[in-house]
């Protein structure tokens, strides 16, 4: 072939693919078809928990103690044992309690003697001093002998009662009804109280009315009030959930590693006495809870069209602006919206059930044509790979 002739096919080829590239770039320009995505307003429940740990503990919890030194000489109760109020439960040995008793027993009949014979002699001195028989100061010695033998006498009465109540001690009761936790002494064990009551015994008033004592973050404490419901479980029973109730918010702050808590207080009800006192409950408190309220999806308010241009929807308080998708095409509209979990938001106005709002779109361009599957744009002059042209 000349080559004149090869150049003028090679220009038509030329010519040809590039009006082929323009009439595609043209194409390209078509405004694209928006897809969007939708979701339906329902009713439902929004909830909102915090999280924390707590230890479970009997609400009534008495230590019992002894208030005179001696050795326990009998117990009637051990671990888990049921006592009543004013049940006997152990004994002190009261030799020496006894002896101290006579001991003051014995002083008071003195000093009464004493007192005695001192009022006698002062009523004697009291005749003579009335005949100017005897001085003033032998008369008010006689006086204030008298007085000093009372003030003894009434000492001494005192002794005798102190003696007495500390012999009772000796006699150790259960102050409540309830459960015995801790045993801290055995028969034959000296216990002394000199300085301090010892504590020989921790009684649980009951056991099927527990609480837990939950240490719940400064940052989440706020959010937190008498009344709120609560589930927890415990390692001991991990497919249970035990429910409960705030009773109590202790203005006490717990710091620890510079981390501030707050102690909390849930009351839990433990009917078949699962819940034992120290384990470690796992809590949720349920600071919101709504039930049977329109849901708006939270992305909804988040959704704004390209075309409505930046700022053109401003939202104040509780009115927001949301897209619904209508036979029009994509329109705005006011809700008015109440508590929110995060997810969800109650709507109070504005919106009824099976409305669809926008929460996004797809937009894509029609027109185009397909891009073959391995992916690459190939000219119509070119040829294909082999058998590419065979069906």
């Amino acid at each position: 072939m000349k080559p004149k002739l090869i150049a003028v096919i090679a220009a038509v080829v030329l010519i040809a693919f590039s009006a082929v590239m323009i009439l595609r770039c043209k194409g390209s320009n078509k405004q694209p078809e928006v897809v969007y995505e939708t979701e339906t307003v329902t009713f439902g429940s929004i909830g909102k928990t915090i999280t924390a740990t707590g230890t479970v503990e009997p609400i009534s919890k008495v230590e019992v103690g002894t208030q005179v030194s001696g050795n326990i000489s009998k117990i009637y109760v051990d671990y888990n044992s049921v006592v009543k109020k004013g049940q006997l439960i152990a004994e002190l040995d009261r030799t020496n309690l006894r002896s101290e008793l006579s001991m003051q027993e014995n002083n008071l009949a003195s000093a009464e003697n004493e007192m005695n014979y001192q009022k006698k002699n002062m009523e004697r001195q009291k005749q003579l001093y009335e005949q100017h028989m005897v001085s003033d100061a032998a008369y008010e010695e006689s006086e204030y002998k008298y007085k000093s033998a009372v003030f003894a006498y009434n000492r001494a009465k005192e002794s005798v009662a102190t003696a007495k109540t500390n012999l009772g001690y000796s006699y150790i009761y259960s102050p409540i009804d309830g459960v015995i936790l801790s045993k801290s002494v055995e028969e034959g064990q000296t216990v002394a109280a000199s300085f301090s009551t010892p504590t020989l015994f921790t009684i649980a008033n009951n056991l099927a009315q527990m609480q837990v004592v939950a240490n719940v973050d400064e940052a989440d404490i706020g959010q937190v009030e008498v009344g709120q419901q609560v589930s927890f479980s415990v390692d001991a029973y991990p497919d249970e959930t035990f429910d409960g109730k705030v009773t109590q918010i202790r203005l006490e702050a717990q710091v620890n590693s510079n981390v501030v808590t707050y102690e909390v207080v849930i009351e839990a009800p433990n009917p078949d006495l699962k819940l034992m006192p120290g384990l470690t409950a796992n809590i949720s408190i349920y600071v919101l809870k709504i039930d049977d309220i329109l849901l708006l999806p939270a992305k909804a308010l988040r959704y704004q069209p390209a075309s409505s241009g930046k700022g053109h929807l401003e939202q104040k308080g509780d009115k927001k602006r949301v897209w619904l998708l209508e036979k029009g095409g994509c329109v705005p509209k006011t809700v008015t919206l109440g508590a929110t979990d995060g997810i969800n938001y109650q709507v109070t106005d504005g919106l009824k059930e099976g409305d669809k709002v926008v929460v996004g779109e797809i937009a894509g361009l029609s027109g185009m044509p397909s891009r073959p599957e391995n992916g690459s744009m190939q000219s119509p002059f070119m040829p294909g790979p082999p058998g590419s042209r065979k069906k």
